[in-house]
């Protein structure tokens, strides 16, 4: 599969993979470009002046680029919506990054728990998906430090404009992410305001840090009959997303977390570019590649499918869109109450999900 951007660079990306969808390809197509413009800038994409130097300073992304390539265990690349993790101590730290982001004269700011958003300013929500995104996957993909003064452009907001792009490791697993203007000084946020509004969280810092992986509100107790769910919610593009719903320690072997992985990521491709091509869009997204919903006079809000080794549902609401794999032995008659029950208690219990 190829495809051009603004008229100055093709991409071509090759699969070995037999399921490989041209939705799934696309979005890959997309991120590598983001990738590019986030490190480089659209003008020296664009208006190439020195092939040869920019062959070097292409060097500077291989590493994001080959993050997508193995995205793990995620499906933010695919959905391009940010992950978060939900958990009982996010208002205080929310509180917090707030009045730290302010005196850092920034409206843009997140608090991330290994790749997932706990929090972040109302602002960093207004990015677009895919740039939000972008910029929590550049954090992952590069070597543990505990800061970072990076300028960085943002593919759709501000392409030939760079910002900076700041990072604070609080404590391990857990770090701060802005995006700044020429001031203030990195020894100054990291001498003066991280100490001032982080240190007397410390403790609580760490609890969290050390909190369980699930990213699910707590005291949500999902049916055992669910091997994995992808909750998004559509107007601010972020999801919860897991294979382990119930803990990694209480995983039976109905399948490995690769093959959940798998089976929810390619359910939402499939869905996503067949079935609801309703689906709020980013500018510059993927167009859908197929022809089967041409014949469509309404947007479906129910779709399930049933495999040999597991069952798919999801909800197609107008704030919110729930994928789940399920267990081959949960009735198929009752994947619907299950679904709308899971999407209900997901919902009701994080109202700002």
């Amino acid at each position: 599969m190829w495809k051009v951007f603004h008229n100055s660079i093709t991409l071509i990306v090759l699969s070995s993979e037999e399921d490989a969808s041209d939705f799934s390809l696309g979005r890959l197509l997309e991120n590598v470009f983001n990738a590019m413009v986030l490190v480089l800038g659209l003008e020296e994409l664009t208006n190439v002046r020195n092939i040869e130097r920019l062959k070097k300073d292409l060097k500077s992304c291989f590493k994001l680029i080959d993050s997508f390539l193995e995205p793990g265990n995620s499906s933010a690349d695919l959905t391009q919506c940010v992950e978060c993790a939900v958990m009982p101590s996010r208002a205080i730290l929310q509180e917090c990054l707030e009045a730290f982001a302010s005196a850092a004269e920034s409206r843009f700011g997140c608090l991330l728990v290994g790749s997932r958003i706990l929090c972040a300013t109302e602002q960093w929500w207004q990015l677009a998906a895919p740039e939000a995104m972008l910029l929590v996957w550049l954090v992952r993909s590069l070597p543990p430090h505990t800061s970072r003064d990076l300028p960085v452009y943002l593919p759709q907001g501000s392409p030939t404009v760079p910002h900076r792009f700041l990072t604070f490791q609080l404590v391990p697993d857990m770090e701060i992410v802005l995006l700044c203007g020429p001031n203030p000084s990195l020894q100054c946020l990291t001498d003066e305001l991280v100490n001032q509004f982080w240190q007397p969280l410390l403790d609580l810092l760490k609890a969290t840090a050390r909190g369980p992986a699930r990213c699910l509100p707590p005291g949500i107790v999902l049916s055992p009959g669910i091997l994995g769910l992808l909750l998004i919610n559509q107007d601010q593009r972020k999801s919860l997303f897991t294979v382990q719903p119930h803990g990694a320690s209480t995983e039976a072997s109905e399948m490995s977390m690769k093959n959940r992985l798998c089976a929810l990521r390619s359910f939402y491709a499939l869905v996503t570019s067949l079935y609801f091509p309703c689906e709020k869009q980013e500018e510059h997204t993927v167009p859908l590649q197929e022809d089967f919903h041409a014949g469509f006079t309404h947007c479906p809000q129910h779709c399930y499918m049933v495999y040999t080794t597991h069952k798919a549902y999801v909800i197609h609401g107008r704030q919110h869109q729930l994928f789940l794999i399920l267990k081959s032995d949960v009735p198929t008659f009752a994947l619907r109450s299950l679904a709308t029950c899971t999407l209900q208690a997901l919902t009701a219990e994080d109202s700002a999900f």
